[in-house]
């Protein structure tokens, strides 16, 4: 036994760390020799040049350009911003801000994004599963969680389902759990269905928190920005425990730079192809034999299910094999033989609709060849 097995947490050692699309699939500095559709990676952005004058300079601690420039886009003050590496960053935060180890516990409502439950397991802290039913949350027994729970995560537009949680019931949820828990809305999509944002009832309730990302619609996930959207109070609690430069000076001034008007109509022109582009794949997919589902979507994915466990591993195989990259999500809850596609180009995705029917076709003949 290795020094490291006998000091650490225990629990850590038996512990699975989250399988990011990356980690499963490395891409080694080289992405141009595969099709990738598994991350919900937006397709190529333009090339940035970056100001190296101040680079031997620790950063500004939040950039003012930066938080100045999401204050302007998102319509939120600058006192209730805060960029972190992306919003994955924001969960750990928020995590350690109001949960206290091996005590408390956060709420999750499945399926939903891996990281809130590998992020409070990191901390000790104990993960209460509320599942979704039929897409939707499941107030009644929510509403029996209350008194049990710091933190309620809820993610609208759901991944890895990719469908708007019903805005009645988030405002249900916080209410609900006000004075008890902080209830976290993530916010990751929303470029894709800006209407349904809960940003704007900040003002109105001091328990929510929202979360946000660059790393969609914008094409940046690479940069690794995200922004936590919350009260001051909240904002100064979370600002105690962040690093103390999280903001590399490169990030800010590339994110900024998307964030001004030519970015964001280049974003929003960005958002409605990929929009156009999820519902031909989405009509695409209900087509074919071998899909029995496919979920309504208001993300840069289609998620769907195939008729058996056989169809779901020969499509991902195939692909796999023809060097187009999608993701496996059938261990999830409530979604056995469900595979999904980021949207990428509309040349990637006809490359895999041609690759998928002529595999098909392929194995039809050798079906027959067999009988």
């Amino acid at each position: 036994m290795t020094s490291a097995t006998k000091l650490a947490r225990q629990e850590l050692i038996d512990m699975v760390p989250y399988q990011s699309a990356r980690r499963l699939q490395a891409g080694n500095g080289e992405f141009n020799s595969k099709i990738w559709l598994n991350a919900n990676e937006a397709p190529g952005n333009g090339e940035y040049s970056v100001n190296s004058d101040c680079i031997n300079r620790y950063p500004d601690f939040q950039p003012s350009n930066l938080i100045q420039a999401y204050s302007n886009y998102s319509g939120i003050s600058p006192d209730n911003l805060l960029a972190t590496r992306g919003a994955d960053e924001g969960i750990e935060l928020i995590i350690r801000t109001f949960c206290r180890a091996y005590q408390d516990s956060i709420l999750i409502c499945p399926p939903t994004y891996g990281m809130y439950a590998i992020s409070a397991e990191n901390h000790g802290a104990e993960v209460i599963k509320v599942p979704l039913v039929e897409q939707q949350l499941d107030l009644a027994t929510l509403e029996s969680k209350v008194g049990q729970t710091k933190v309620v995560f809820l993610c609208s537009p759901g991944n890895p389902t990719g469908n708007l949680l019903n805005k009645q019931d988030i405002q249900a949820t916080i209410e609900m759990f006000a004075d008890s828990a902080i209830v976290v809305v993530d916010e990751a999509y929303i470029e894709f269905s800006p209407e349904a944002t809960t940003a704007t009832w900040l003002s109105k309730y001091d328990n929510l928190i929202v979360l946000r990302t660059l790393s969609k619609a914008f094409a940046l996930a690479g940069l690794r920005c995200g922004f936590t959207l919350a009260n001051k109070a909240i904002i100064e609690l979370l600002s105690k425990i962040i690093a103390p430069y999280p903001i590399a000076a490169p990030v800010a001034e590339i994110a900024s730079r998307a964030l001004n008007a030519n970015g964001l109509e280049q974003m929003q022109h960005r958002a409605e192809q990929t929009q156009q582009l999820a519902s031909s794949l989405a009509l695409w997919l209900n087509k074919q034999t071998w899909c029995s589902q496919v979920f309504p979507t208001q993300a840069n994915f289609v998620l769907f299910r195939c008729q058996d466990e056989q169809s779901k591993t020969f499509i991902f195989d195939c692909l796999m094999a023809n060097n187009i990259l999608i993701r496996d999500q059938s261990k999830q809850t409530q979604l056995e033989c469900c595979l999904r596609i980021s949207i990428g180009s509309e040349q990637e995705l006809n490359q895999l609709k041609q690759t998928l029917i002529m595999s098909f076709q392929t194995q039809e003949n050798q079906l027959k060849v067999v009988e």
